[in-house]
């Protein structure tokens, strides 16, 4: 018995030892394994934050204004625009087209005349022919016969209507012939600004040249147009 349990004590102390040798395994391979997702988070987390000397500064050069865009800046046809749409007349002056002023302030005054005439006979020939209709069909408003215009009195009430038709269709006509004055007034202001950057310097010329025209391919009087040198 002693004998066999010797022959055993060499076997048992084998197997723990193997035993030890793939537990240390597995410790060493689930350390590994451990570390190694450490470290892919690890660089899954890193952001690289840029540093202020590794930007290299560059210089923004504006281009330079041509002739065209430096008039525009100088003498804007938005503002002109703008002006004459808030009131007529102050794209003008804006523009410092001061001869201008009389045509559109006339323009305008006789178009507003006219929409004020045809408001006061609408109303007047409104009133008349609803005094008439209600002393003949209500037998009502005859006091107020006398407040009718000494003009309209003797108007039939179907040329009363009439007119009061007309006159409230010439209201309408009138404003929006104001209207469209008006809209003249901004377009006029617009295109004059828009002209301020126009050359007319002495380097433009227009000149008749007789001969023969490459253009034409024969001989004639061409109309020659020099811009600039």
């Amino acid at each position: 018995m002693h004998l066999l349990i010797d022959k055993l004590k060499p076997i048992q102390g084998w197997m723990m030892l193997n035993y030890l040798i793939s537990f240390k395994k597995k410790i060493y391979f689930l350390v590994i394994l451990i570390l190694t997702s450490s470290a892919l988070f690890a660089q899954e987390e890193v952001t690289v934050v840029p540093q202020v000397g590794d930007t290299i500064p560059t210089k923004i050069t504006k281009a330079p204004m041509n002739k065209y865009d430096s008039a525009t800046k100088a003498h804007s046809p938005k503002v002109a625009a703008i002006r004459s749409s808030i009131f007529p007349g102050l794209g003008q002056i804006y523009n410092k087209k001061y001869w201008k002023l009389p045509i559109v302030y006339g323009a305008m005054g006789i178009s507003a005349g006219i929409f004020f005439y045809n408001l006061g006979q609408y109303k007047d020939t409104r009133f008349a022919y609803k005094v008439k209709y209600n002393m003949r069909v209500n037998k009502t408003d005859s006091a107020l016969y006398s407040s009718i215009k000494p003009n309209l009195e003797p108007l039939t009430e179907e040329s009363l209507k009439f007119y009061r038709n007309q006159f409230r269709r010439d209201i309408d006509y009138s404003a929006i012939f104001f209207l469209v004055l008006w809209g003249l007034n901004v377009v006029d202001a617009t295109v004059d600004a828009h002209l301020k950057s126009f050359d007319v310097s002495p380097d433009l010329s227009l000149h008749f040249k007789p001969g023969y025209s490459e253009l034409a391919k024969t001989n004639g009087l061409s109309i020659v147009l020099k811009i600039g040198k």
